[in-house]
């Protein structure tokens, strides 16, 4: 009997640690299913049923094998991976590296914005009114909030997506297709094809998600001894972000594709397969989706500036925490406020040209990414720096294989936005 009773308070206590460690690996993944993510999967289902889905089975492999690392890094280091780069690396990479990421953020900051104004419009509220008023809540919320309380926030946030499970049934799959399609890959060679299939894991796998995911690691003060908890925190929500995924692509392959009178059709944003939603899955799949759209850019619309904020101060050495007031680090809530204010009134200039912004930052994302997962590597097998977490022989040889494929297939976006999808 004391036996049974040590266990049972054994695994309360690691319960208790587990909620208490939960946050960064579930907030940034969920995050990572933003405007422009939601879009890609949407099309992706309308234009190709549920022929693309295996793509994400293998994006989330790829995903929790990078984040494994950035856990490892954060907490036996104790610093940011932008605070590594610049001690391991010369100022100058470090340079180059934050101006293309401040670009990227920013670039992907107004795409939320932007789908933040199209969700309000679908719902017929006036942009123009509203904006304004949820760029300043957005703002409140993380300058005036500790990191534990943004933090709470952030993860009942993520608890929206559930919108897009109810979506996906109510559109009323062939879940045995849907099974067949997760596990066995369906090839195709055209253009349009092999772009979306590139997107959905360039969507899925973003630089930022890596530097924000380190930085909130430490902002909490996790270390090595709260290492295998961080890394469930971390699988919980590659599994979460991925399945939303999954669902987005469900939902609109049995809207549209395999709708009867239907077929595969050309929408490009998600915006237009929340309205075209209501006709033909009821309109409240069609509410359901356009909500799970306005939580998700407010969300991401979040977490961007945040953590361009984290990354361009720890890059050069500033104090970089949300447990600090104003006074003592000026320049990561000054930045914080800069992105959100600048990409607001952005999306409300009528006549921007929003679109090539982001194109443009999509491709470097493409271009960003290998390398910073180059860097990770060199660091992550740093003996100095790690000591008996570095990376061992069999994780550097199976992580080297997805250091290439990522080479490739950025490679292969970068290409493809120069090539007409048509």
């Amino acid at each position: 009997m004391p036996g049974r009773e040590g266990r049972r308070r054994l695994g309360r206590r690691e319960i208790l640690i587990f909620l208490a460690v939960l946050g960064p690996g579930i907030i940034v993944n969920m995050v990572d299913t933003d405007a422009g993510g939601i879009a890609t999967y949407s099309v992706s289902g309308a234009r190709y049923g549920y022929n693309l889905l295996w793509v994400l089975t293998i994006t989330a492999v790829f995903l929790a094998l990078i984040q494994e690392m950035i856990v490892r890094l954060g907490t036996v280091t104790g610093k940011g991976l932008a605070a590594l780069i610049r001690e391991r690396f010369s100022l100058r990479v470090t340079a180059l590296v934050m101006l293309a990421l401040l670009f990227t953020n920013f670039a992907n900051t107004v795409s939320n914005f932007a789908g933040l104004a199209a969700s309000l419009q679908l719902f017929h509220l006036p942009y123009l009114v509203f904006m304004p008023l949820l760029a300043f809540a957005v703002w409140w919320l993380v300058v005036k909030g500790t990191y534990q309380r943004v933090e709470k926030v952030f993860l009942v946030v993520s608890l929206v997506y559930v919108a897009y499970f109810i979506s996906a049934f109510m559109a009323g799959p062939e879940w045995s297709e849907v099974g067949k399609a997760l596990v066995t890959p369906r090839f195709s060679m055209e253009t349009p094809y092999l772009v979306l299939a590139v997107t959905n894991i360039g969507t899925t796998i973003a630089p930022w998600m890596l530097f924000y995911q380190q930085s909130s690691i430490v902002d909490k003060g996790l270390d090595a001894e709260k290492m295998g908890y961080e890394r469930a925190d971390t699988l919980v929500g590659v599994f979460f972000a991925v399945v939303v995924g999954m669902f987005i692509i469900i939902c609109c392959a049995a809207a549209f594709y395999y709708k009867p009178g239907v077929g595969a059709i050309n929408i490009t944003t998600a915006e237009e397969a929340a309205a075209g939603l209501a006709p033909i899955a009821g309109k409240y799949a069609s509410y359901l989706f356009g909500f799970g759209l306005f939580a998700a850019s407010l969300f991401a619309a979040s977490i961007l500036p945040l953590t361009t904020a984290y990354t361009v101060c720890e890059a050069f050495g500033w104090e970089a925490t949300l447990d600090r007031p104003y006074r003592e680090a000026p320049q990561f809530y000054l930045t914080y406020t800069l992105f959100i204010v600048g990409s607001a009134l952005l999306v409300m200039i009528p006549r921007v040209n929003l679109v090539l912004i982001m194109v443009a930052s999509q491709t470097l994302n493409g271009v960003l990414l290998p390398v910073i997962v180059t860097y990770m590597m060199i660091l992550a097998n740093d003996r100095e720096l790690m000591g008996e977490y570095a990376n061992t022989r069999r994780f550097n040889a199976i992580m080297w294989m997805v250091v290439v494929v990522l080479y490739v297939i950025n490679l292969a976006m970068i290409i493809s936005t120069f090539i007409p999808s048509g």
